[in-house]
C-alpha cells in the first residue's frame, strides 16, 4: 500500500528518530510508522530495494536495521531530509510508493 500523503493529519507524531519525526502507530517490530516529514518514508511499505539511496543526488537516505519487520529487515531512513532539494527522484524510483516528498511540509526536529 502506498504512503498516505495526508499522514500529518491522519497520524500522530509519536517519536523522533535521528533528528526526524516518526508518525505512528508504532508497535515494534511489526509496525514502524512513517519516518520523516518533508521527506517521508512509510517503513511498513518499504521493501528496501535501495533505489532511493542510489538515485538521491544529495544522499538524504541511510539504511537502518529493522529486525523482525515482516516486509524487510532494513529500511531507507530519511536521515538528512533537511538536505532534500525536492527533485522527486526517490518518489519516482520507489517501486512500492513508500516515499512522499512535499516541499510544503516543514521538517520537524
Amino acid at each position: 500500500m502506498a504512503i498516505d500523503p495526508q499522514f500529518e493529519r491522519s497520524r500522530d507524531h509519536t517519536a523522533d528518530h535521528d533528528g526526524h519525526a516518526v508518525w505512528g502507530p508504532v508497535e515494534e517490530p511489526e509496525v514502524l510508522g512513517i519516518h520523516g516529514t518533508h521527506v517521508a518514508v512509510d517503513f511498513d511499505a518499504c521493501i528496501a530495494d535501495g533505489a532511493c539511496l542510489e538515485d538521491c543526488p544529495v544522499d538524504v537516505f541511510d539504511w537502518v536495521d529493522t529486525p523482525g519487520h515482516p516486509e524487510s529487515e532494513r529500511k531507507a531512513d530519511p536521515a538528512r531530509e533537511n538536505q532534500c532539494i525536492d527533485c522527486m527522484l526517490c518518489v519516482d524510483v520507489c517501486p512500492v510508493d513508500a516515499i512522499d516528498v512535499d516541499p510544503g511540509r516543514e521538517n520537524r526536529l
